[in-house]
């Protein structure tokens, strides 16, 4: 059920080792619904809503969303469930805070689909202007929306960027991801905190790591990171957000990366 925990809000089902899902910019929890039921399964799954996304205020005191400090945020939900280290799964902007705290003792395992932030070097210099004109035409149009995403065409137009198939994605569930966008308090503070900077530090992720990337993603290009043990993959058929393109291959995978005998069903043989 959905509840507000150290001021994010989330939602929480199943028994199990403990999984983390973040999601990337401008979305918010609901992009991973269809991988929740089969994760729950066999997990205790919490689905998050970032600082300023979907149902949860933003940052304090106008403090600066960057990576680091959105970690710490979910490091600081973690520790009001009294979670001491949890699988980290993430998608884009998740993805890239899921290597974050990949970096600290608080991550069992960490799975990064299409993460942000691997860039290599900060896509834009302090003082320069946010991108994101995208996301004031979605605000403006946010009235309309529920109209608008009755349209099978608008539907395509507007999720061709981040799902390869947009006819897989239900219209609730098109208006919902769409809304979550043009609703987002903190997207153009976090989108300039995310181009300011860029990931480093992967050798210090010392638990088993999974890098996987979408084969038709527009967003996000193939980087293979340089440090033993990661296992790079592509995502047949997948754009940006692959869980709706194939929940089937994402819920494998993210439950491949939690020990098959610890898991209710499996044992040792």
């Amino acid at each position: 059920m959905p509840s507000l925990v150290a001021g994010l809000h989330i939602q929480r089902a199943g028994r199990g080792e403990p999984m983390i899902l973040l999601h990337g910019i401008g979305g918010e929890l609901c992009v991973w619904e269809p991988v929740l039921a089969p994760l729950a399964e066999r997990l205790d799954v919490i689905a998050v809503d970032l600082p300023g996304f979907g149902h949860s205020p933003p940052l304090p005191d106008g403090a600066a969303p960057t990576p680091t400090a959105l970690a710490a945020t979910v490091a600081a939900l973690m520790d009001e469930l009294r979670i001491e280290s949890a699988h980290l799964a993430g998608n884009s902007l998740g993805g890239w805070l899921a290597l974050e705290l990949g970096k600290t003792a608080r991550a069992r395992s960490v799975t990064a689909l299409c993460p942000a932030g691997l860039w290599g070097a900060p896509l834009q210099a302090e003082g320069e202007p946010a991108r994101g004109r995208a996301q004031g035409v979605a605000k403006a149009l946010r009235p309309a929306l529920p109209l608008l995403m009755r349209s099978r065409r608008v539907r395509r137009l507007t999720l061709a960027h981040v799902v390869a198939d947009p006819d897989r994605v239900p219209r609730e569930a098109a208006l919902r991801m769409v809304s979550s966008y043009a609703r987002a308090t903190a997207y153009q503070a976090t989108n300039l905190a995310m181009r300011m900077t860029h990931f480093s530090g992967a050798d210090r992720i010392h638990v088993p790591l999974t890098v996987a990337f979408g084969e038709r993603d527009r967003l996000i290009r193939p980087v293979r990171l340089r440090v033993p043990g990661v296992r790079t993959l592509m995502l047949p058929g997948c754009g940006h957000i692959p869980m709706w393109d194939r929940p089937d291959l994402v819920s494998e995978l993210l439950l491949e990366r939690v020990p098959l005998s610890r898991l209710p069903g499996f044992s040792q043989d």
